[in-house]
């Protein structure tokens, strides 16, 4: 929108106030008339320039307004007012994000910095080595031994190295669990096979003794 008022040449209107209206007993100059009348055609083009860029909720609320100047102005206070929200929502987001058990700590790793793109959308900077040291306090419980490991170990890690790690450790804890679902399962088989065997011996022994009865 700046880049159109000022094409059209009416940005001034934003900033320049209208010229005063002359005294009740002062006589105006010609000169002096026109250049308020021209500040008057001025203003309804670039205050009509605004109005045709907004939606329609926005044009609904703002357009009894009657100065390009005023309109501008209520414009950027209510744009600051929630840019200022929204990135108090950002900071309370990243802060207040925990990471829980039963689901992948990548996927969650992966929401951690989504938020954290998002800071860079609104300028918001902040220091590699507290991002990085907030997301290992955030790791789930079962990872409590895992997050102790990362906080003594004596070399920093950036964010990529630590997404490397928590990848590798996840991939480690996926295969252990594989493997040992896989012993449960052959336990599981082995001891229902010994059931059966005990239960055929038991049977022939019943039937050894009921023939010997007979």
């Amino acid at each position: 929108m700046h880049f159109l008022l000022v094409t059209v040449k009416v940005y001034s209107m934003i900033v320049n106030p209208r010229p005063p209206e002359p005294g009740e007993n002062e006589e105006e100059s010609v000169a002096k008339t026109r250049e308020r009348l021209r500040w008057d055609q001025d203003d309804e083009i670039c205050r009509g320039h605004i109005l045709n860029g907004m939606s329609n909720t926005l044009f609904n609320a703002y357009h009894t307004v009657k100065t390009a100047k005023e309109l501008w102005n209520q414009l950027e206070r209510r744009y600051i007012t929630e840019d200022a929200t929204s990135k108090r929502f950002i900071v309370s987001k990243f802060f207040d994000y925990k990471m829980v058990d039963g689901r992948s700590v990548m996927e969650q790793f992966s929401e951690i910095k989504s938020i954290l793109d998002r800071y860079s959308q609104h300028k918001l900077e902040l220091d590699e080595f507290i991002v990085v040291t907030s997301i290992i306090d955030k790791l789930p419980p079962s990872w409590k031994n895992f997050r102790n490991s990362l906080k003594h170990r004596k070399e920093d890690n950036n964010l990529d190295e630590l997404g490397t790690h928590l990848r590798i450790e996840e991939d480690l804890r996926k295969e252990e669990k594989s493997k040992s679902e896989g012993s449960n399962h052959f336990l599981s088989k082995l001891s229902k096979r010994k059931v059966n065997v005990m239960l055929r011996k038991i049977m022939k022994i019943k039937w050894n003794l009921g023939g010997a009865n007979e």
